[in-house]
């Protein structure tokens, strides 16, 4: 059974490109896959099309792909299966190349082909073998990217005559087709076009190794290959390293207070304006007073998010230039983000709506490549349900306590019981677990193991129902006070790498 291209989402885009110079690529939402190298045009297309699977297996449903490669263009979904349906395919237009014939006549030597006498006036055409429906509807199965199709209607003739002298060069004709002579000296061999070669075949030279031992030896002379977790943490770093078309908006939500919200959207403002250079942005979206200006450093200024929404005509005006942002944001000096605070004002009693949640968002994205929004506990607010809108990656936070994760877990329920983009949200999402609690002072022996053993066990419970679920090891650093990431211990800067790199991957 068929599935219609209407019912599969077009989240995240997805293209699969086969080149004529013997390479391919697959584009995940503006990421590129690595695809194996193919000795012809049909391996490349089985190679892309296998880690367009991949894909889909780590989505758990259908997605669409844009297929593009020398001979046309078209759409296919894949299934996470391995089913594979063809949705359209156009192919280029095929220039047809003069033959050059094999021997000329002067040169070719008699051929003796032993016959069965016929009339002479009547060619015999060999028939083809038949091939059945199911044959048919197998190779199509197997084959919904279309091969390489041949280059030209060349047909082979066989005419049998009883006459002694009669030529016998193998040859298949129609009754009506008139049968000439070839003539002429031999056609001289067809040049390859420039196009369809290139000079650029060498892979990229892999640094040596620069952590461990291996990064010791490398310092001392001896060149040395690096581990797979130093390969794994530099393909972290080039995933968050990219830039995406367009802006990109994060959610981190969690129904329950005290569950890492802030930490997190601090971590990953960080993370992606350090190695991205990206314009990056952490906007406080509670309802009323947040935290998120605690624990960032503060400007020169005391304004927050309502005076940047009284500014917005002003801010959204073409006349004005980037600059201006920053009399309403709070930048980090050293971790490279601009935070825009919520209301702070103790007498004040506004809650912000939908509609300014649009507009704060219009001017952000304006001004900023990236906004990652901190949130607050009620998922039924109207600016929380506007902030879910614009969002095109969900991350949802939970410490090591049952509470965080049942909160979580009903967060993600609500969503996916609304439909639509909430439910793509829900099931696309990134769950960070914290092995941090409600601790105020540093854990260690059996508290620290306990609170290890419980986040295993809740983000075992997360696995089967998200994209991707990381832990995060207990930190000192993220217990209180302004959160910086050059505080962190190493293998904790590392997890909050590997985070960022899961989110990253959902744009």
């Amino acid at each position: 059974m068929s599935t219609a291209s209407t019912e599969v989402l077009a989240f995240p885009n997805i293209r699969a490109i086969v080149r004529d110079n013997g390479t391919a690529e697959v584009v995940v939402a503006g990421n590129s896959r690595l695809v194996p190298d193919g000795d012809t045009l049909q391996e490349l297309r089985n190679n892309a099309l296998t880690v367009v699977v991949g894909e889909a297996k780590t989505l758990n449903r259908p997605v669409r792909v844009q297929i593009e490669d020398p001979e046309g263009h078209g759409e296919l979904i894949v299934h996470p299966d391995n089913k594979i349906e063809s949705v359209s395919y156009e192919p280029l237009p095929v220039r047809r190349r003069a033959q050059a014939p094999a021997t000329t006549p002067e040169t070719a030597a008699p051929a003796v082909i032993e016959t069965v006498p016929v009339a002479a006036s009547e060619p015999v055409a060999i028939p083809a073998q038949p091939v059945t429906v199911e044959e048919t509807a197998a190779a199509v199965e197997r084959q919904p990217w279309p091969p390489t199709p041949v280059e030209a209607d060349v047909t082979t003739d066989i005419q049998v005559s009883s006459g002694l002298g009669s030529s016998t060069t193998p040859r298949i004709i129609d009754a009506e087709e008139p049968q000439a002579a070839v003539t002429g000296p031999e056609a001289p061999a067809t040049r390859r076009s420039l196009k369809e070669t290139s000079f650029l075949v060498s892979a990229p030279v892999l640094e040596p190794a620069t952590q461990g031992w291996r990064g010791t030896l490398t310092r001392l002379g001896f060149r040395m290959d690096p581990s797979q977790e130093e390969l794994s943490e530099r393909e972290d770093i080039r995933t968050v390293s990219q830039h995406w078309p367009g802006p990109r908006t994060i959610a981190v939500v969690n129904r329950k207070g005290g569950a890492n919200k802030t930490p997190t959207v601090v971590m990953l403002s960080a993370i992606l304006a350090r190695y991205s250079g990206a314009a990056t942005v952490a906007w406080d979206n509670n309802e009323s007073q947040g935290t998120l200006g605690w624990r960032t450093e503060k400007g020169a200024h005391n304004r927050s998010v309502l005076d940047l929404i009284d500014s917005s005509t002003e801010l959204l005006s073409p006349s004005t230039n980037a600059a201006e942002i920053a009399k309403f944001v709070h930048h980090q000096t050293a971790d490279k983000f601009d935070v825009l605070r919520s209301d702070e004002n103790e007498e004040g009693d506004h809650e912000v709506t939908a509609e300014e949640v649009d507009i704060a968002h219009q001017v952000l994205t304006r001004y900023y490549r990236l906004v990652v929004m901190d949130s607050g506990n009620t998922a039924r607010a109207a600016n929380w349900r506007r902030m879910i809108d614009h969002t095109n990656q969900l991350v949802v936070p939970v410490t090591a306590i049952e509470d965080r994760a049942e909160a979580a877990r009903l967060t993600l329920q609500t969503l996916e019981s609304r439909g639509g983009h909430d439910a793509e949200l829900a099931r696309n999402a990134v769950v960070i677990v914290s092995e941090s609690t409600d601790a105020k002072r540093s854990m260690t022996g059996d508290a620290l193991k306990r609170a290890k053993a419980e986040a295993q066990r809740i983000a075992d419970g997360f696995e089967p129902f998200v994209r991707a679920v990381v832990r995060i090891p207990y930190d000192p650093a993220l217990v209180n006070g302004p959160i910086r990431y050059e505080a962190l211990q190493p293998a904790t800067q590392r997890a909050w790498l590997a985070a960022a790199a899961a989110v990253a991957k959902g744009f």
